[in-house]
């Protein structure tokens, strides 16, 4: 079951809370309704992966825990903050930087997740206890800079 809270609760944040769970397209559709259509294919991506760790690794699909995903777009910044009731994990070292070395082949599998927020995301930051996750990604809804009709280009011949 999905509980949702659009309703602005502060500074136009709003919620949506569910059982843990890896039917997640009802919860991403929710969450991408205000990203631009450009941006959704990564951001998708980008949120699965971390609503994936929550309901899986946080709560070991434990379907009396829930997962809670604030969200908000503020001056084309989208904020999320997902919450598992977990334990917590020992969080990354280097959450001001993004790894873009290739993972190593053992944890192909285990590091995919993270190194996937860190490529998609402009900041990824947990909680000291590593239950709490913050993403930002900076959009834009704008195309690229047209030609006004007067503007002089070179004609190709």
């Amino acid at each position: 079951m999905i509980g949702v809270s659009l309703r602005p609760a502060s500074r136009g944040w709003s919620t949506i809370s569910f059982a843990s769970t890896l039917y997640l397209q009802p919860v991403l559709d929710l969450l991408l309704v205000k990203i631009p259509l450009r941006y959704r294919a990564e951001i998708k991506l980008g949120l699965q992966e971390a609503l994936v760790n929550a309901a899986k690794h946080g709560n070991n699909l434990d379907p009396s825990k829930t997962v809670i995903v604030r969200f908000t777009a503020l001056y084309q910044q989208h904020h999320w903050v997902i919450s598992d009731q977990g334990s917590g994990f020992t969080t990354p070292k280097t959450q001001a930087s993004k790894p873009v070395a290739p993972l190593p082949r053992e944890e192909h599998e285990c590091g995919r997740g993270l190194h996937i927020l860190y490529q998609i995301f402009d900041q990824v930051h947990w909680n000291s206890k590593g239950t709490e996750l913050k993403l930002c990604k900076h959009v834009s809804d704008r195309l690229r800079p047209t030609f006004s009709h007067r503007s002089k280009l070179p004609l190709l011949r």
